[in-house]
């Protein structure tokens, strides 16, 4: 058989995204709402700013704003996580960016499936946050090797889904009725299941040490626990959600608002107490699954990063306590400091930028090495900004906090282990920088190759 035969990777992960959005409309309701609210301040926001609807339209980023989704799910082994990336890898998405969650008091540390390709992006940027327990932060040995035995006992994964991630790997790819099957079968690795595996003593015990630990440990499957549709204008989705019946969590995470938009922002609805049985179908409550709502901006270099993280750190100290609309006020008045404009973002190498020739770069002679901001000036080449396409470590366990009810802990501080992550993983994670920073300098040879 061919490769023509297989169904595309991206075909795959926009059918896989599409049917869990599905799945977790019906077993969420208040996701649809979340749904609901985005698709309209959206389309408000772009009535409102025409500049804004063409700016995404060139860089291809409208069409994929309707269907842009990142989901997170926590496994609790390490062949779990090893067989996820096998399972992403059906779907075109690989591992980028190792996040180590434990110096904010979440026993986890994580990685981000999703497409790297450009292409691919523009397709369906679909991510999945997937976070691996660390099992040896739980302190008493008894209960360490109890949760141990647990997940031991557990296959996350249906025997078909593995049978035909096996056959993708032999053949290269899969047909169109494999890959119908493939979405099916893998989508109940990711469903919610109300019976615990464990009796109530065990899910009390392991829920005391940390919520998060009772999460993963205590069910059939690692249970996909929030997706996260794209806004273009959070503040507005933040204000409103109350009125569509919505409780959001204290304050949005990340930078504030600003023109030029950087990295990630996110906020979310609180985690919804469901009602669950446990070993003897004796009834209990288990809080794990809420909705979360992003804003996207653009990918800074490790020196914007290491502005973004100095002014975050510092206005901690200011905003503790603070509600959402003097939180963010507070936040502004400190990344006042970090440039709010696209050429000083530019000419100082805080984020990354794409290049192209204009129409009267393209029928002029470039010579290469050209200083890019003259280009720029002289109207022969035009920079747009490069949309961050990954999460932020703070913002990540500011969310895992906030929703599970946890309060923050420095219990599990110093406990960074990006090699024993990757070696559960199987692969090296990919750095999320170089990813950006090749993207740059592609386009830039671009630029000052035209004319070979």
């Amino acid at each position: 058989m061919t490769a023509a035969s297989y169904v595309s990777p991206d075909r795959i992960r926009d059918r896989f995204s599409a049917a869990m959005s599905d799945m977790y409309r019906t077993e969420v309701p208040q996701y649809g709402s979340l749904l609901a609210l985005v698709d309209q301040v959206n389309r408000e926001t772009l009535d409102r700013d025409p500049a804004l609807a063409e700016r995404l339209v060139q860089r291809g980023e409208l069409e994929r704003l309707n269907i842009e989704r990142h989901g997170a799910i926590r496994v609790g082994t390490a062949e779990e996580l090893a067989m996820l990336r096998r399972l992403f890898a059906v779907m075109g998405m690989q591992p980028v960016g190792y996040y180590d969650l434990s110096g904010a008091g979440v026993p986890v540390h994580s990685t981000a499936f999703r497409p790297v390709e450009d292409a691919a992006l523009a397709r369906n940027p679909f991510r999945i946050f997937t976070s691996l327990l660390r099992l040896e932060l739980i302190e008493d040995p008894t209960l360490r090797e109890r949760a141990a035995a647990i997940l031991a006992r557990r296959d996350i994964f249906t025997p078909g889904v593995r049978e035909l991630i096996e056959l993708y790997e032999q053949q290269g790819g899969l047909t169109a009725e494999q890959a119908a099957r493939f979405v099916d079968e893998a989508l109940e690795t990711f469903r919610w299941h109300r019976h615990a595996t464990v009796d109530l003593p065990t899910y009390q015990a392991l829920h005391d040490v940390h919520r998060l630990i009772a999460d993963v440990v205590c069910f059939k499957g690692p249970h996909i626990n929030h997706l996260t549709p794209r806004t273009l204008d959070i503040d507005e989705v933040q204000r409103r959600m109350p009125e569509s019946g919505i409780t959001p969590k204290a304050v949005i995470e990340g930078p504030p608002r600003r023109r030029c938009p950087i990295l990630l922002r996110q906020t979310s609805f609180k985690a919804l107490e469901e009602p669950i049985l446990f070993d003897g179908d004796r009834p209990g409550t288990h809080t794990a699954r809420f909705g979360e709502i992003e804003q996207r901006g653009i990918a800074l270099t490790a020196r914007g990063r290491a502005l973004y993280d100095r002014l975050l750190t510092e206005s901690r100290k200011q905003t503790a306590g603070l509600e959402n609309r003097e939180h963010q006020r507070v936040l502004e008045e400190v990344f006042a400091e970090f440039p709010d404009d696209e050429t000083e973002l530019r000419r100082q190498g805080l984020a990354f930028f794409e290049y192209e020739l204009t129409g009267a770069g393209a029928a002029t002679d470039i010579a290469e090495g050209g200083d890019m901001e003259r280009l720029i000036g002289q109207g022969l080449v035009r920079a747009a900004p490069i949309t961050y396409e990954d999460f932020l470590p703070v913002s990540a366990a500011g969310i895992f906090q906030s929703n599970l009810g946890g309060a923050e802990t420095s219990a599990y501080e110093g406990n960074s282990s990006r090699d024993e992550f990757e070696a559960a993983l199987g692969v090296p994670a990919i750095d999320e920088l170089s990813l950006y920073a090749g993207r740059e300098a592609a386009s830039r040879r671009g630029v000052s190759g035209a004319g070979d």
